[in-house]
């Protein structure tokens, strides 16, 4: 890594460069070839990271959990029980608090202002583990499981179809740093957030890629290398009938995939709802990279957590202790 992240914060994608992004990646990938030798990598030893948790998750608790294990550290878990936010403390003593106490916070919260003002007061990196706005370590496993697959990013086209969305969103954020085109194909009645999409499009101006937003699912998957989707309905909302139907259309299906490139590939952020936004068929196809999406999670988290909490320049120290 030659670019130091000690003591940032990471709320969104637009909170870091290009390089420092890609800086991530690297860092990522060495760390999983590491962990697949067995090769001990325990860069934080004595951290503690605290994880609050308004909303529950296998991958992003599991993830968390074990990479700050397997770097040396530790990590908390809060729920919404075990803290005292939902009997009236207010975020901001939260963050003073968990600042004194641990090296850095992530959180996986329902608005995104609630991690806005964590960062605000918090004298250790927050990390964003999702909120109802991004979900930037998601697009960063995404990336990192694409260029496994593909080699190189550069050039290839994302189609994610479905519910616009935190995933979405990150995507167009990260889309145009690191050479992908990307297509949103969404129904016109799920809108897109002008406050992402803005900076997405004249980051993709500057980058030279294509940004697409379409209310045809066919065209937004037309010759794409990946198809991408997610639930429909969030944690926390209640389904809609007429959301459901308008989203319809929209499931990645065979006749879907059939419209796409040859060698495309299908991914999805867990869980999924089999039948709903993908048909049984496809998720259990083997033209999937879905559970190597999940994987990569815990290999970015550490990237991420080994730069923000630690200040460890990861490529150069893995290539030294290898």
């Amino acid at each position: 890594m030659t670019h130091s992240l000690y003591g940032r914060n990471l709320l969104s994608l637009f909170d870091l460069s290009d390089a420092e992004l890609h800086d991530l990646l690297e860092s990522a990938a060495e760390l999983k070839q590491r962990q697949q030798r067995r090769i001990p990598h325990r860069v934080l030893d004595g951290y503690s990271l605290a994880m609050i948790f308004e909303k529950p998750s296998t991958r992003t608790r599991v993830g968390f959990e074990v990479a700050m294990t397997q770097l040396g550290g530790h990590a908390v878990y809060l729920s919404p029980r075990d803290t005292q936010l939902g009997r009236g403390e207010t975020v901001a003593d939260t963050a003073r608090v968990l600042s004194r106490m641990c090296d850095g916070i992530m959180a996986r919260v329902f608005e995104h202002s609630t991690l806005e003002e964590l960062a605000a007061v918090s004298t250790v990196p927050v990390i964003n583990g999702l909120s109802d706005l991004l979900h930037p370590v998601q697009a960063l496993a995404d990336l990192l499981t694409m260029r496994e697959h593909f080699g190189s990013l550069k050039g290839l086209t994302v189609a994610y179809v479905g519910d616009s969305n935190n995933i979405s969103n990150s995507w167009l954020e990260a889309a145009p740093r690191f050479g992908v085109n990307f297509r949103l194909g969404t129904p016109a009645s799920c809108g897109v957030e002008r406050a992402v999409l803005q900076p997405a499009l004249e980051a993709a101006q500057r980058a030279g890629t294509t940004i697409t937003i379409t209310d045809d699912p066919y065209a937004a998957v037309a010759g794409a290398d990946v198809l991408y989707t997610d639930v429909w309905t969030s944690m926390g909302q209640q389904e809609d009938p007429a959301h459901l139907a308008a989203l319809a259309p929209f499931q990645i299906n065979a006749a879907l995939v059939a419209a796409a490139a040859p060698s495309a590939q299908v991914m999805h952020c867990l869980p999924m709802h089999r039948g709903e936004e993908i048909s049984a068929e496809i998720a259990e196809g083997s033209n999937n990279l879905i559970f190597d999406q999940a994987e990569n999670r815990l290999h970015m988290h550490k990237a991420i957590l080994a730069a923000l909490l630690g200040g460890v320049a990861l490529t150069r120290s893995v290539r030294r202790a290898a």
